[in-house]
């Protein structure tokens, strides 16, 4: 897949293209509609298909202190488009120069002028330009005006409508399994593995201490059963969140326990934690028996919920 940071980046003699816009965070079952319909309508014309993404998040800028937590940093993102048959990706800086564009100059600068767009294709809630105020209506209307076939897909999840915003609440809530419903697959954070307090090790637990990167959409406290991710290696894990409540921690902790494996030297290593279901919320126990006694039985239900043996 092509990855373009600005429209700078397109190559010269760059041809036609459809084109679908969003921010894409989750590359959620919702997305994955308007994106199959995107790959469909690319294929059967024989272009490639392109999606046009965000960076930052735009209400991030739009709204100063406002944290919207990311469900896929952009590598991941690109990846999971790339697994999709996407073709090319452009990551569009998003500023407030760039969110004062009017409708008309917005449609003109990222669809006709820099990707000579043939068509596009967007979700029936699609908004652009200045304060939002363009819709499918207004795109469909300058599409005439620009030579441009336009399709909205209606948003999709029946009851529930799959959306970032919904499952970002579900993690909140600890309901990962929800989450991974809506996502098509467990929601996974990624960083970088650091040094902790060395107490699971003194238990009998060793961990990895993850330091996610910034604005990652943590789960809610708890203990998950879940996969330690790394660059070759898909690993069974127990994971815990929070505060460590038993020593009266204070700074919140992402660490997994690996399952059946030992000597795990970790220390600086990229990694990634994905959540499959929740084992139970975090609790302070009255001893360290107790503690241990539990941690057991969450790596055997963990087992239970992975499949393994």
């Amino acid at each position: 897949m092509l990855r373009w940071r600005g429209f700078e980046a397109v190559p010269a003699g760059w041809g036609r293209c459809v084109v679908t816009i969003g921010v894409y965070d989750g590359v959620h079952r919702g997305h994955q509609v308007t994106l199959r319909r995107l790959l469909d309508r690319a294929r059967a014309a024989d272009q490639p298909a392109v999606v046009v993404t965000f960076e930052p998040h735009p209400l991030t800028v739009l709204r100063p202190g406002t944290e919207v937590p990311v469900l896929t940093p952009l590598a991941y993102k690109a990846q999971l488009l790339e697994d999709l048959g996407i073709d090319a990706l452009c990551i569009v800086p998003f500023t407030r120069e760039f969110s004062k564009l009017e409708p008309d100059e917005f449609a003109h600068h990222m669809l006709v002028a820099n990707l000579h767009a043939a068509a596009v294709v967007v979700g029936a809630n699609f908004r652009f330009g200045h304060r939002a105020v363009g819709d499918v209506a207004l795109l469909t209307e300058l599409g005439q005006q620009y030579g441009l076939a336009v399709e909205s897909i209606e948003l999709a999840g029946g009851d529930t409508t799959w959306s970032s915003t919904y499952i970002r609440s579900c993690i909140e809530a600890g309901d990962v399994a929800a989450a991974a419903e809506a996502l098509s697959r467990p929601h996974r954070v990624e960083g970088v593995v650091v040094r902790g307090d060395r107490r699971g090790r003194e238990l009998g637990f060793p961990t990895a201490n993850l330091e996610p990167l910034p604005m990652s959409a943590i789960p809610g406290d708890g203990v998950y059963a879940g996969w330690l991710h790394l660059a070759s290696e898909h690993i069974p894990a127990a994971i815990s969140i929070g505060t460590n409540p038993t020593f009266e921690g204070r700074s919140r902790r992402v660490e997994a326990y690996a399952i059946d494996r030992e000597g795990l030297d970790l220390y600086g290593a990229h990694a990634g934690f994905s959540f499959v279901e929740r084992v139970r919320e975090m609790v302070k126990f009255d001893s360290v028996d107790g503690l241990v006694a539990q941690m057991t039985d969450d790596v055997k239900r963990s087992r239970e919920i992975l499949g393994v043996g």
